[in-house]
């Protein structure tokens, strides 16, 4: 979803955020470290594990004259020059929301960033990120002739339990997120405060979920439908999504379903959908590669027969035959042309 190879820290801070009856340690200095290895590090631990994110969020306006407190915030974190400043009003604010709910102790970092990409555009962005625990590694180190090894604790390859990545965007800020435990409210709503951000990402996202739950669900309902033929419509959906650039709610529902019935029973299961989900699901947009490849992934393209076989359908429809034989046994015929 990013591009962080060009993307610089600029400034950190790091505060320990205690619940539950643990201390809250703020401090009171930052950290700059310009060098290319501190850098490296700096961009794997605070902006790798926005990578694969593909659902994008904004602000949520907040009640009375001073709007929503961690928008706010970010936005100060981002002109200020005192980020240490800033970074404790958050840390604050993420103590007191924390209070209302069950939620872990850690450390809470507060980054700047600059010439984060999105899309093909470069942006400065603020990172919130909180990790929980730290991992265990091993620390040798020489002295003389002989080598000393210890374990220590730390942070390295973990990813954070929950994170924000602030991206300034015109118009309005786009907001990635990380959340160990998005049910329960905390991170994304108590805390962030955050809804859907309505663009291609999003969209491509609501139309491809909710055609995999009208295959896989409503779709049963309606009619007897074979396994195999759910993994074909499956299967062109996906496909549909990979080799166009621009959807078309019309010519998607045509190519796929290929019914005037079945389509009509698409459509209002998407108005259904789009009422219980309270989402968006536009007719027309650029498609989101990311959002597909991501997506694609819980497009489950498997037939299991009992507990003996399980086949694979990724292609042609017309090579499998679905049939009972005198003894009643049911069965698959499947054609190929070459083994691979």
């Amino acid at each position: 979803m990013i591009n962080a190879r060009e993307a610089m820290v600029e400034e950190l801070v790091l505060h320990r955020v205690g619940t539950d009856g643990s201390p809250t340690v703020l401090t009171d200095v930052s950290a700059v470290l310009q060098g290319p290895e501190e850098q490296e590090f700096l961009r794997r631990l605070f902006l790798r594990p926005f990578a694969t994110a593909t659902a994008t969020h904004t602000f949520r306006s907040g009640e009375g004259r001073d709007g929503n407190a961690l928008q706010a915030l970010c936005t100060k974190a981002m002109k200020s020059r005192d980020l240490v400043g800033v970074s404790r009003a958050i840390a604050k604010l993420l103590v007191d929301t924390a209070a209302e709910h069950e939620v872990r102790a850690g450390d809470l970092f507060i980054v700047r960033f600059h010439a984060v990409e999105l899309a093909g555009a470069v942006h400065d962005a603020v990172g919130i990120l909180k990790f929980d625990d730290k991992e265990v590694f091993l620390e040798s180190k020489l002295s003389g002739s002989n080598i000393g090894m210890r374990l220590r604790r730390g942070l390295g390859g973990r990813r954070p339990d929950q994170a924000l990545l602030v991206l300034f965007t015109p118009e309005e800020p786009t907001v990635l997120t990380i959340d160990d435990d998005p049910r329960s409210g905390f991170w994304q709503q108590a805390f962030a405060g955050l809804r859907a951000r309505q663009d291609h990402v999003n969209s491509t996202n609501n139309l491809l979920e909710m055609t995999r739950s009208f295959i896989t669900e409503q779709l049963p309902q309606d009619y007897e439908i074979p396994k195999a033929d759910q993994i074909d419509l499956l299967n062109r959906s996906v496909q549909y999504f990979k080799e166009n650039t621009e959807f078309d709610r019309g010519s998607f529902a045509r190519e796929v379903f290929q019914n005037d019935e079945v389509i009509g029973s698409f459509e209002r299961f998407g108005d259904r959908f789009k009422e219980e989900r309270a989402v968006e699901l536009e007719d027309r947009f650029a498609i989101s590669p990311d959002a597909v490849k991501k997506q694609a992934r819980v497009f489950k393209s498997v037939l299991k027969l009992d507990k003996n076989f399980h086949i694979y359908i990724h292609g042609d429809r017309n090579k499998i035959e679905r049939g009972v034989d005198e003894q009643g046994r049911k069965f698959y015929k499947i054609y190929y042309e070459q083994e691979l």
